[in-house]
């Protein structure tokens, strides 16, 4: 019995607990399948420099220029060690970074030409994946759009919670 099904079983109104895991577990791994998609697509590119989320930290920002702070809260970036990838990717030429003239304190960053070079490698890798999708028929625009409901839903909520708390 997993711990899924032990929580689940012990008040689970008509089975809601036990889908709601599922779809917790499920939004964690398609979240880690993303990441072994660009780290395979990199690999097979021979781009081994620049890990995944470093790759998807690029792609996020485009071409805005934004700090560390705006990063987080725009959704440009979900992990914990925004500082630890921003120093790697300027250390390695994919973004510049500048002081902000207002606060000394902050620090601008926005993507070089290498920077854009694999922004552009990531957009054409999900362009490919989305033509591939709705060819194929596995997923059509109605069905991207209640998923992409759903998610936000849920989105919502956890941000409510998370404000209740303080």
């Amino acid at each position: 019995m997993s711990v899924h099904q032990a929580i689940a079983g012990q008040t689970d109104a008509p089975g809601y607990m036990t889908r709601y895991l599922e779809s917790l577990a499920l939004v964690e791994r398609l979240h880690r399948l993303l990441l072994d998609v660009i780290k395979d697509e990199f690999e097979r590119l021979g781009i081994l420099e620049i890990n995944a989320v470093q790759a998807l930290l690029l792609f996020n920002i485009g071409e805005n220029e934004v700090t560390a702070g705006e990063l987080k809260s725009r959704g440009y970036y979900q992990g914990s060690n925004v500082s630890y990838n921003l120093k790697k990717l300027v250390e390695m030429g994919y973004m510049h970074h500048q002081r902000c003239d207002i606060d000394r304190r902050s620090v601008r960053v926005r993507l070089t030409e290498k920077g854009r070079d694999i922004r552009e490698i990531v957009e054409t890798l999900f362009r490919r994946h989305s033509e591939g999708l709705s060819q194929s028929g596995t997923l059509g625009p109605d069905g991207l759009d209640q998923i992409n409901r759903s998610l936000q839903k849920m989105e919502r909520f956890w941000t409510d919670q998370i404000r209740y708390i303080y």
